[in-house]
Formats: C-alpha cells, structure tokens, sequence
C-alpha cells in the first residue's frame, strides 16, 4: 500500500484529496503550516512545517513516503511583480528543497501542482491561438506564474540526473464546495439578486471541478505514463462567463439580471477602480486543451460541469 505525502493539506485542493485518499485507503501524510489551521475532523497523520523555502526541514515528514503531491506554496493574489522574491522563495526554492530532501528519503514520484498561467495570461488573440496546448512555449507574465515555472524547470533538471519521476499538473480555476476568493464573491452576489453588467460578454474560460482535479491527481500517483510529463488539467468543457452565472443563479432556484454594458467600459472602470485583473478573468478567455491529458493518462473528468456547480453552490 501506498504512503503519499499531501502538502498544503488544510488548503482547498489539498483538503479535499487527503480525505479522498484516506477513502482509497491510501496511508496519508499532509503538512499544513501549522495545527492551528485545521479542524478536529481529519483521519490522517497531519505534520506542521511552517513556512516552505530552501530552509524548511522534510527529513522526517518524508519516511516511507512513496509519492508526494506538492499542493503547497504561496497562491497568486493579484499580486505585482514587486512580489517575486517572496514568490520565488516559496514557490520555486521550496519546491527545489522538497524535492532534493525527496530524493534522499527514497521518494518515488512527486507531482507537483503548476498553473496554466504558466502558458500565459490569456488566449485573446495571443499569437492567434484561441486555445493552449502541450506544445506551447511558456508565457509567464507574473510573479506568480514566473515562480511556478521556476520550480517546474528546477524539478525536470533534478529528475534527468536523479531518476525522481516528476509530474507536473497546471490548473486553470478550480472551483467546488467551500471556494473562495472572486468565485465566492459572484456566489454570494448572485444568491443576492443583484443586477451584473454582463451580458455583452462572449468568453469562454476553462476550468476543473474539485472532485475532477482530485481524480486527476489520484491517476498521476501509480499511472506510468505520467512520469516525466506536463499535463493542461480541466473538465473539457469551457464555459462563458455569462454561462456559468446562470448554472450558478439555476442551482440556487435565483432569477439573474444581466444588463448590456459595452466591454471597453467595462474594462475602462476597471482601470479606474483598479481591477482591471478581475475585470480582465470576467470578460477575457483563458482555454486550455486537455486532449493530451485524457490520452496519456486513459483518463476523463468523472463529474459533468453541471454537476461540479451545482456542488459548488449546495454540496454533495
């Protein structure tokens, strides 16, 4: 049986996989910053490590570990480039560290979680792509995205001379029950009825459900086409901003009000207002094409779109 490693366990990814795993009876081990950030409702070993930079201490967390799933780091928060050494600590020579401490513990196979902000910001008209795909050339644009990248070519240069299989997964948005940040907030304004400025609005933005990005996961822990490979991570089915405020207003019986309001003054109030990043993820398209992830891996998202909103908005 195997032993995997969560990091970042009381997050919101990391959450929801330790119990999945504990399900599977896997042996789970998560680290979480510290105890404090937990509830007394978890079934598995749970290991407090502070911060993660080149500093922190692995070598006991990681006995008989066989897998480690690296959800843990520091989270974009539309942040400025100002950020990156705070980024670069965390994201890229924290993940570094893990992975050499890795190696020395005997760990097998470490997938590590990217985001697709690594391939860019957007797919509006960038060198007349509609959509990323394995093949493209990284575009990262933020601290965020800088450091994600950084770890990823850190860890493809530790396995060619080590033999670690690395996997590494980019994901677009992830939502489900107990999101937060902006979707949380559209959530909660929609169950309000309050009128929103969209209708002119004609994106289409990739995103995976919890239980899907989960499943996803559990595939690249044993699969042995995973080793050694970037996969673009979503449901497979992208959706308009305007789409997924009526799957949401639908399943929470609210009638929505969207209003045409044109989109140079959408983004021009975001200028002023200093949103323009929000105002950018609500009115701009960001897909991504997971057909090498499906094939690879033999693997298709388990949950349909619907039924990852629905669940989102009123739980299982």
């Amino acid at each position: 049986m195997k032993k995997v490693l969560v990091t970042g366990a009381s997050g919101f990814v990391g959450k929801a996989l330790c119990s999945e795993l504990v399900k599977l009876n896997f042996i789970v081990s998560g680290t979480v910053r510290n105890l404090d950030a937990l509830s007394n409702n978890y079934n598995y070993e749970c290991i407090p490590t502070g911060d993660i930079n080149s500093k922190t201490n692995w070598k006991n967390t990681l006995e008989k570990v066989d897998c480690i799933i690296h959800c843990a780091g520091r989270t974009h928060k539309m942040s400025k480039n100002k950020d990156l050494d705070n980024f670069y600590l965390a994201n890229s020579e924290g993940t570094k560290h893990l992975a050499e401490q890795a190696i020395e513990a005997g760990v097998k196979r470490l997938v590590f979680l990217s985001s697709v902000k690594v391939n860019g910001e957007s797919t509006d008209k960038i060198n007349s792509k509609e959509i990323f795909t394995n093949n493209d050339s990284p575009r990262p644009q933020d601290a965020y995205s800088i450091s994600k990248f950084q770890a990823e070519k850190a860890l493809w240069k530790i396995a060619s001379r080590t033999g670690l299989e690395v996997v590494v997964v980019r994901l677009p948005l992830v939502y489900g029950e107990n999101v937060k940040g902006n979707l949380a907030q559209l959530i909660k304004i929609i169950k309000l009825g309050i009128p929103l400025p969209l209708r002119m609005v004609k994106n289409q933005r990739s995103m995976i459900g919890i239980d899907n990005l989960v499943d996803l996961l559990i595939c690249c822990i044993n699969h042995p086409g995973a080793n050694g490979k970037c996969f673009l991570a979503s449901d497979g089915k992208d959706l308009s901003t305007v789409h997924l405020i009526k799957l949401i207003a639908s399943s929470v019986e609210q009638r929505v009000c969207l209003f045409p309001v044109p989109l140079f003054v959408l983004k021009f109030s975001g200028f002023i207002f200093g949103k323009q990043k929000e105002i950018n993820r609500l009115v701009g398209s960001l897909r991504v094409d997971n057909s090498f992830t499906r094939e690879m891996l033999n693997w298709s998202p388990p949950v349909s779109v619907e039924e990852g909103i629905r669940r989102m908005v009123n739980g299982k």
